[in-house]
């Protein structure tokens, strides 16, 4: 009995920076973060509790609910492009006989390990209505590029655009499936005198479906998530034109580090988390049927 309580003690010790790291950078302050939701808290003043009254105000506030729609318009436009440009970038880099492949990949990577404020900046110079590079690009092509960070139809494009250009970790995650797909399946195809087409649909896709299930689901909490780009991007006009580029998390640190009131910041961090794990959810129920796992 002894010798197992000092084996509990020395492994409990072992793991103790993790469970005080857990204990005073999360579940600590997750759960002050969900009391003074409940509270009207201007941070130099004392919380008082106001009970449902932050999450009522949600119902009523235009903003909210323009940053929400904001939000959603995003995630739908980045998440399916970026997906689809992983996948169809990582069957090219799969390509057998395909020369210089560690450089293209390195290439395709190297953009997720910028910082994104200073990425972001060199982004600001590319979209550039009169001096950008993309405008100057799309001229040489006889097209008048538009104004993309000044009108309110193209500021959600430029920020999808920006979203594609960070595709660079899902891509190297669906090489490394494409990598695992057995090559005997191709085989088998081939007997059956399907093309490449329907082998890349047929075969390629459900063997590496479980990837980009997470790859979807990943991308989906980045999008909910979404601050640092649209935030350097319209620094000078908040949230862009009629705040077509204010998303969520942006609302949420106006109100919590700019208007004072953490206490509706904090409903609105809770509503957010609920609103991931809603979608989240309904992904996982979808994957039951459109994820294909090997051995299940």
């Amino acid at each position: 009995m002894k010798f197992r309580m000092k084996d509990e003690f020395v492994g409990l010790t072992w793991v103790s920076p993790w469970i005080v790291g857990f204990l005073a950078f999360l579940l600590i302050p997750a759960g002050m973060s969900l009391y003074f939701s409940f509270t009207d808290y201007p941070l130099l003043e004392s919380p008082v509790w106001v009970g449902l009254g932050n999450y009522k105000r949600l119902l009523s506030d235009e903003v909210f609910h323009k940053a929400l729609v904001n939000t959603f318009i995003y995630a739908g436009a980045a998440i399916p492009l970026s997906v689809l440009l992983a996948v169809v970038l990582a069957a090219l880099l799969n390509t057998k006989g395909l020369r210089w492949t560690r450089f293209f990949e390195a290439a395709i990577f190297m953009p997720t390990l910028a910082p994104l404020v200073a990425s972001s900046m060199v982004w600001m110079w590319i979209l550039n209505g009169r001096f950008g590079l993309l405008n100057q690009f799309l001229g040489l092509l006889h097209i008048s590029g538009p104004n993309w960070l000044l009108r309110e139809g193209w500021a959600m494009a430029a920020l999808v655009i920006v979203a594609l250009w960070g595709v660079g970790q899902a891509v190297i995650l669906c090489v490394a499936a494409l990598k695992e797909v057995p090559e005997q399946l191709y085989e088998a195809a081939n007997l059956d005198g399907m093309g490449p087409v329907r082998q890349f649909i047929n075969v390629t896709l459900p063997m590496i479906s479980p990837v980009i299930l997470f790859n979807t689901i990943t991308m989906l909490i980045g999008a909910f998530q979404v601050f640092v780009v649209p935030y350097v991007l319209f620094q000078k006009d908040k949230g862009g034109p009629n705040k077509s580029g204010y998303f969520y998390t942006s609302y949420l640190y106006d109100n919590a580090f700019v208007y004072g009131q953490m206490g509706y910041a904090s409903a609105l961090a809770w509503v957010q988390l609920l609103i991931i794990l809603l979608l989240t959810g309904l992904l996982f129920l979808a994957s039951r049927r459109l994820v294909f796992y090997r051995g299940a």
